[in-house]
């Protein structure tokens, strides 16, 4: 959870008062934390990280509709939601679940992440996301009877470019898209990508020609959107006909999907067979499997692999 935007408030004693404030919250000392995001607020009333810390620390304390106060005066402040304080206010039922994640919330938190990114994932989290989707489409193609090789990939929230690793040397053309610029310069470092896109996925998918990619891979980006219905539908109409789309997702237990209190969307199997009929693909793999670890423990997920439907195809 992304707790703070680091920035200047423009007063010096304000800034060192919400320093303490964030030091206190860390440890725990929630009223300390709270007692001081007040005196910076009253030295600087539209400083919306001390909102947000305000809201986090009374949640923090169980004052929830104190949280909730807070919370919506940082969101009022900084309407574009660079602090992800809609995620807590999701958890309170103030705002819709799928509201809960906004894309400048996750360029910040992945701005901020992208210089230990992959130390942090491999050592810390365990993380095989890109190995078990490229694994999962060396497996569809082996059923379809097709070669591991694709002429031109799309690769989702490619962020350092994980993904081009795992897949190198099974495509012609790799593109990837993201929303952190620092993020694009780390996979750039990689030389696998022929061309880098900043930008929303949904939105660079739409703008794609038709039936560009032979193969769309997102690895763990679907936990960062509620509703997946126009992901799938761009991807549809981005592939073609012999293409193969593959993505990641964490494990919804319920109906459709939900908001975890890791701040990540966890998905259905049931759901996510229906949007994809709905959305004209046929599922080819459907397998439970954890691309990452959370305090040691697995975090349960699907790895899936879909096709063009055949009455649907391009």
């Amino acid at each position: 959870m992304l707790a703070t935007v680091l920035r200047s408030s423009g007063d010096l004693l304000a800034d060192r008062r919400f320093g303490y404030a964030q030091a206190a919250y860390d440890e725990g000392d929630h009223a300390a934390a709270a007692d001081l995001a007040k005196e910076v607020l009253e030295l600087v009333p539209g400083f919306a990280p001390a909102h947000a810390m305000l809201g986090r620390a009374r949640l923090a304390a169980g004052d929830h509709e104190g949280a909730i106060t807070a919370l919506r005066a940082a969101l009022a402040s900084e309407p574009e939601d660079a602090l992800g304080v809609r995620i807590e206010l999701a958890w309170l039922g103030a705002v819709p679940q799928e509201e809960a994640i906004g894309e400048a919330y996750v360029r910040t938190l992945f701005d901020e992440y992208a210089p230990r990114f992959d130390k942090h994932l491999v050592n810390n989290l365990a993380y095989r996301g890109p190995e078990l989707i490229a694994a999962a489409a060396r497996r569809a193609c082996a059923l379809r009877g097709r070669p591991f090789r694709f002429r031109r990939v799309f690769d989702l929230g490619c962020g350092t470019g994980l993904a081009g690793r795992a897949l190198e040397g099974s495509f012609e053309h790799l593109e990837g898209v993201d929303l952190s610029p620092k993020m694009l310069a780390k996979a750039r470092k990689t030389h696998l990508y022929d061309a880098l896109h900043e930008a929303e996925l949904v939105r660079f998918l739409d703008g794609v020609e038709l039936a560009a990619a032979h193969l769309v891979v997102a690895a763990d980006v679907f936990v960062y959107l509620g509703s997946l219905e126009p992901a799938f539908r761009a991807a549809r109409r981005a592939l073609a006909r012999d293409g193969l789309f593959c993505f990641s997702v964490q494990a919804h237990e319920g109906e459709g999907f939900g908001l975890g209190e890791d701040g990540r969307y966890s998905h259905g199997e049931p759901h996510l067979r229906r949007l994809a009929a709905e959305t004209g693909f046929a599922v080819v793999l459907f397998e439970r499997a954890s691309t990452r670890q959370d305090r040691g423990k697995d975090v349960p997920g699907y790895v899936v692999v879909l096709e063009p439907a055949p009455q649907g195809r391009v």
